[in-house]
């Protein structure tokens, strides 16, 4: 094993940062600002079967140091992203984490089976069973554990590599729910979308974005997001964590990982530099180093005594 590799269930990536689906674009948009092939996997923005327009604008407003967005899962489709998005993230050779949502169970699927023919660049498929921004919040399928084991039950047996599920902090069964999709085929999960909020402008007082409410994230994020993974290792320990929330620094990634994350996704950072996620692959590369420790030794470590355990380091 190299100084930085890592193991995510089944899946080995060189390191253990990438992005996370919704903010860094659905092709090689940030690949001007950071070499989206010298990290662990690039996440893509979720994709339905076929094109949905998403939410009307205003969209992304600022909500104190986070920020609060309603896009509704814009998207041209499977296919197009295979035939226009893809081959550019090949040409630099980036390991590709393709994200998928749909409205339904049969929805799912469909991109399930449309995926299934991708090339092995695209090493996993994250399935997408949280996020708040469909009208009526329909997309929350992470809030009913029977529902999501569904999801990823068929999802699992179509798309012929791993199929990670990105899981709600808006629901106190989230235990039960990585449980049930654990058992249904899920060689990860992913914790956690958004918080549901809301801003209203203070020159109208009605909802800053179109939509009413949206997702939450950013630094706030955080916390929650360290609580979640804790939680769900300490209750499931075999299975796999990919942690994302308010992740903006090298600390914030051994956090998660010290919680019980495998790996981390950088996310709303990159709005404010889309540097970040190199920046914190360093920087969480150093923090190792300095106290004589690898990525991989990190996944849980908070559970066993913190690595003054395992170590003379600081």
């Amino acid at each position: 094993m190299s100084e930085l590799e890592v193991t995510v269930g089944s899946l080995t990536l060189a390191n253990p940062v990438m992005t996370a689906s919704g903010t860094a674009g659905h092709g090689a948009e940030l690949q001007p600002y950071v070499d989206l092939g010298s990290l662990g996997a690039h996440v893509v923005k979720s994709i339905a079967a076929d094109p949905w327009p998403g939410n009307p604008a205003p969209r992304l407003h600022p909500a104190g140091v986070g920020m609060i967005n309603a896009v509704g899962l814009q998207g041209d489709g499977v296919d197009h992203w295979l035939d226009a998005d893809l081959p550019a993230l090949r040409r630099h050779r980036v390991r590709v984490v393709a994200s998928i949502w749909g409205r339904s169970v049969g929805d799912y699927l469909t991109a399930a089976e449309r995926l299934a023919a991708a090339p092995d660049d695209v090493v996993a498929v994250e399935v997408n069973l949280s996020c708040p921004n469909l009208e009526g919040r329909r997309g929350i399928f992470a809030h009913d554990a029977d529902l999501s084991a569904e999801v990823v039950a068929g999802v699992a047996a179509r798309v012929g590599r791993p199929c990670w599920a990105k899981l709600s902090p808006n629901t106190d069964r989230v235990i039960d729910v990585a449980g049930a999709v654990a058992a249904a085929g899920a060689d990860a999960v992913t914790l956690v979308n958004t918080l549901l909020g809301m801003v209203l402008d203070p020159a109208t007082g009605r909802p800053a974005l179109a939509a009413g409410g949206g997702g939450y994230s950013g630094a706030p994020l955080h916390p929650v997001a360290v609580r979640v993974v804790h939680d769900v290792h300490a209750a499931l320990p075999d299975l796999a964590i990919v942690g994302v929330g308010g992740v903006a620094t090298g600390w914030d990634a051994a956090e998660l990982m010290l919680a019980g994350a495998s790996a981390v996704q950088v996310g709303t950072a990159t709005f404010a530099d889309p540097r970040a996620p190199a920046r914190v692959l360093r920087e969480l590369a150093s923090w190792c180093r300095e106290r004589g420790l690898r990525p991989a030794d990190l996944p849980g470590l908070a559970h066993r005594g913190g690595w003054r355990s395992t170590t003379s380091g600081d």
